[in-house]
């Protein structure tokens, strides 16, 4: 009898975790209310033609909640994070767009995570400096509106539906550090000498067995 209530409730459990788990699957972009936050991000460098450095430069970023929002009561979250323009995105199918959330790779870099305060109804600004390991490619800025189980609620983004305005590039550090040099030359001459060693025995070993 205690086994038949073990089994039982190891499947009720099994079953509340799929469930919790197709829940997030099945949440989609299209639900989201669409335009709750306004947001901006404004490079340190602009102008034709310039390409921000990662690592270097800064994004300037401001963001309020529109008066338009009817979610904002669901609000607990306001989450930031770096996306690819759809130029980058072509036959790079590790930053392709989904609708379901889950498997949506399009905005895969973190900028900033901070709770909301509804109470503050004045824009909000900071900057954020570009991280290291930022690949090479055109970027925009997206916020999502979290709610108290984690769920993105509403989204605002610093360019138009499209993706096609207000965007800018960013060039990857290329550069190597000189200790990664160093460790380079350090392992390429005991490779070297390991072989080395690894010959003169074989030769000795083999002399000695020939001299049996």
């Amino acid at each position: 009898m205690a086994i038949k209530k073990l089994l039982f409730a190891s499947l009720l459990i099994c079953s509340m975790i799929q469930s919790s788990h197709g829940a997030t699957k099945e949440r989609l972009f299209t639900d989201l209310e669409k335009g709750s936050l306004e947001i901006t991000a404004t490079p340190s460098r602009t102008g034709e033609g310039v390409v921000l450095a990662a690592g270097i430069d800064k994004l300037s970023i401001t963001w309020k909640v529109s008066s338009t929002a009817t979610k904002e009561p669901e609000f607990k979250t306001i989450k930031v994070k770096l996306c690819y323009a759809p130029v980058s995105q072509v036959d790079r199918p590790w930053r392709k767009t989904h609708n379901e959330l889950f498997k949506d790779k399009s905005c895969p870099h973190k900028i900033s995570s901070f709770s909301y305060d509804p109470t503050v109804k004045t824009a909000q600004s900071f900057d954020y400096t570009l991280e290291r390991d930022i690949p090479t490619g055109t970027y925009y800025v997206r916020a999502y509106a979290v709610d108290a189980i984690d769920h993105e609620v509403a989204f605002g983004q610093s360019t138009n539906e499209a993706k096609t305005t207000n965007l800018f590039s960013v060039q990857a550090i290329s550069g190597r550090h000189k200790s990664l040099d160093i460790a380079s030359v350090c392992f390429s001459v005991f490779s070297v000498v390991a072989l080395v060693v690894f010959f003169v025995n074989e030769k000795r070993k083999a002399k000695i067995e020939q001299s049996k």
